[in-house]
């Protein structure tokens, strides 16, 4: 999402809202000056590509046992 300067002065609360689950990028004269973002969006993305990776009818020992055979 690409918003003004003038309008993040507007309305920062919402922005900043908003910068947890996309990126903002602020213009000023038609010109990217910055970029509001998560963080920690590294993280969720990694958290989120682990999902389902795991059968569900793996057991957690099952898991181990696999792992310590892949060592």
């Amino acid at each position: 999402m690409s918003i003004t300067a003038t309008e993040l002065k507007s309305n920062l609360g919402k922005y900043l809202m908003l910068s947890a689950t996309e990126d903002i990028f602020i213009t000023k004269n038609g010109k990217v000056i910055a970029k509001l973002s998560n963080p920690f969006q590294d993280r969720v993305d990694i958290a989120k590509s682990l999902f389902g990776i795991i059968p569900d009818t793996l057991t957690l020992e099952e898991a181990q046992e696999e792992k310590r055979n892949q060592i």
